[in-house]
């Protein structure tokens, strides 16, 4: 029933390029909503454009502009990767 395409993972699992469709979170309600101001609401498209080392920030590309993220907030974003 459900492929590998369905899968739900965290966006600080991704690497650089590749793209994805936001699905859903895993914060608190207060933090969720601080992440839905800054435009990552689900069914938005993002891609990974620059990985900091050593467990850094991670910058993505959404909604026409660059947002960089702790990797403990970008753990906390579901994603589904584009086929």
């Amino acid at each position: 029933m459900s492929g590998n395409n369905d899968q739900l993972i965290s966006l600080s699992n991704l690497t650089l390029g590749q793209k994805a469709l936001i699905v859903g979170f895993s914060f608190t309600a207060k933090e969720g909503e601080a992440t839905q101001e800054m435009g990552l609401t689900p069914g938005e498209q993002l891609e990974v454009v620059r990985l900091a080392p050593l467990g850094g920030p991670i910058e993505i590309k959404i909604r026409g502009y660059f947002l960089s993220l702790r990797k403990e907030d970008a753990d906390c974003i579901k994603i589904k990767l584009f086929s």
